[in-house]
């Protein structure tokens, strides 16, 4: 017989599968997946058609990824947060961001070790935290003038004897929640008192709205040693396919995760790593571009749906519905927009604890201005609408 494995009695599917699987039609608004129809930075698909023919690309070395890559994003890494990390000892490249986060984890968290997260937070990092033995604990984000925000006495509280690191992503999915530099100086102080260290999720980072500033932690006392970065080509970039993520931060910790990643998977395609630093090494406007029509989305569905109780997110690519204020569960309100409605959205519950569970999550990456503006049109016909 073949055993289950003790760690997988708490892992949950992400719920975005079985949406999509019940889509039937062509029209179907498709709020549920995290695909992007926004452009390509122009180096992507051109270096990546050159390098097909070249015999280096069919390679799986180096296992840790070439330096050229490391060096862009050593690079990036200095011009956003100040710090300069060693191409050689303090970078490693993974199959993409989610790759590294699950490294970063399995090198540092002992069985029942707590890692705390936002509640909301993307399920594919509470699911990984449980992957590598440890215990997701939750400090649930508050709304504060229709915008998520950190409570940082909620993310005190979460912290036991048994607490080791603070995971954090900002802009956060699904929620899109920010954190200033308040809420930075919060979560800094708290590591610096309890002996923490950070897992930053920085694969959005420059995603932000509304004239946010990129706010670094390492820029705070006491950061920089207990501060470990995630970053990914998926969001910012756009490219998704191409699966290329990356660990920065102290030696020890990218060296021990670095044999994670190398008895996991060795290195993304040789193609994919050449596109990436093509793109790093290459104009950045782009980025900003994709933010700024990332922004006119989440203002059409604020358009479309005014008087619904949707939370504001400051960037990112995603936004909540708190469908319990309507009195429907997340399963049974994702169904009723898909079946009355032609709507696909995932609810959220597994997405955090009691604050992701009250909540569907509508990704605005894959439909364009003028689609978003028909949700008022086809909820509105929905029997969410009487509650609304």
């Amino acid at each position: 017989m073949i055993t289950r494995a003790a760690r997988l009695e708490a892992i949950a599917g992400f719920g975005i599968d079985a949406v999509a699987a019940a889509v039937k039609t062509a029209d179907t608004l498709r709020l549920e997946n995290l695909d992007t129809d926004l452009p390509l930075p122009p180096e992507a698909v051109a270096v990546t058609r050159e390098a097909l023919t070249d015999p280096a690309s069919n390679s799986w070395l180096p296992f840790t990824g070439d330096l050229g890559l490391r060096g862009a994003i050593s690079d990036l890494t200095a011009a956003r947060h100040g710090r300069r990390y060693d191409p050689e000892r303090e970078i490693v490249i993974t199959c993409g961001g989610t790759e590294a986060a699950l490294d970063v984890l399995l090198a540092t968290v002992n069985p029942g070790d707590e890692v705390v997260l936002t509640d909301p937070i993307y399920a594919g990092l509470v699911n990984r935290v449980r992957l590598a033995g440890g215990v997701p604990a939750f400090a649930p984000l508050a709304v504060v003038d229709g915008e998520w925000r950190l409570d940082a006495d909620a993310l005190a509280a979460a912290v036991t004897p048994r607490t080791v690191a603070v995971l954090m992503m900002s802009p956060s999915m699904p929620s899109g929640c920010v954190l200033d530099r308040a809420d930075w100086e919060a979560v800094a102080s708290l590591c610096v008192r309890e002996d923490l260290f950070l897992i930053y999720d920085a694969a959005m980072e420059a995603l932000l709205f509304d004239g946010r500033e990129l706010v670094s932690p390492l820029a705070l006392d006491g950061m920089a040693e207990r501060t470990v970065i995630v970053g990914s080509m998926s969001k910012e970039h756009r490219m998704i396919g191409w699966r290329v993520g990356w660990i920065a931060g102290p030696e020890t910790v990218v060296r021990d995760a670095g044999w994670v990643h190398v008895y996991n998977t060795t290195t993304p395609v040789a193609v994919a790593r050449r596109a990436a630093e093509a793109v790093l090494r290459g104009p950045q406007g782009h980025v900003a571009e994709a933010a700024a029509e990332l922004q006119r989305r989440r203002d059409a569905i604020f358009a479309a749906l005014p008087g619904w109780p949707l939370v504001r997110p400051g960037g990112g690519w995603s936004l909540l519905l708190e469908v319990a204020a309507l009195g429907f569960s997340p399963a049974d309100a994702s169904r009723v927009m898909l079946e009355e409605a032609g709507v696909a959205a995932t609810g959220m519950t597994g997405w955090g604890g009691e604050v992701a569970a009250r909540h569907v999550r509508f990704v605005f990456s894959a439909e364009p201005v003028p689609r978003l503006a028909q949700l008022g049109e086809r909820l509105g016909r929905t029997t969410l609408a009487s509650a609304s």
